[in-house]
């Protein structure tokens, strides 16, 4: 029987300061009350660098090596930017925080990482990458044009240090 870790992602943390200085700038500077749709809580905030999905025991272990082998680069600050929305703001079904600074950076490291998801023996990803913070999913599609453009830029910035597997 072939035993699995679970659901695992790859991605870049934030720190607790910035977890709550996030949620404070959104409920202070929200045209609309509240972002629609299931909204992530900020303790599960994120910046995915790749979704594998279910995991076995051996890919996890091999997907470990790999990345303790890339060549993952030094740390680098990432700046965030406003709201955004995929697939677009008047139908979004995720609505998402931007990143803007060192977004070159993070596409860098999302490529890295996906060399070595793939040389860990797994698919690779469809999707190109588009550096973002998933603030929450909706469904049905809405329309968030008003509060993507109501709502200003976050002013804190993040320092990229590590990837981490959850």
């Amino acid at each position: 029987m072939v035993e699995r870790v679970g659901r695992l992602f790859l991605a870049v943390a934030l720190t607790e300061e910035l977890r709550h200085a996030l949620a404070a700038h959104l409920a202070a500077t929200l045209l609309d009350p509240k972002i629609p749709g299931k909204v992530v809580p900020p303790a599960n905030w994120h910046i995915t660098l790749r979704f594998l999905g279910q995991v076995t025991e051996l890919e996890h272990e091999r997907l470990l090596h790999k990345l303790a082998a890339a060549a993952l680069g030094g740390p680098f600050e990432l700046g965030f930017d406003g709201l955004g929305a995929f697939p677009r703001p008047r139908a979004a079904t995720v609505v998402w925080l931007g990143i803007t600074g060192g977004a070159d950076r993070l596409t860098e490291l999302a490529a890295a990482v996906e060399e070595a998801v793939v040389a860990a023996g797994m698919m690779a990803e469809e999707r190109p990458f588009h550096p973002h913070l998933t603030l929450a999913r909706v469904r049905p599609p809405e329309d968030v044009r008003g509060l993507v453009k109501g709502t200003p830029p976050f002013p804190m910035g993040l320092a990229v240090e590590e990837v981490t597997v959850y």
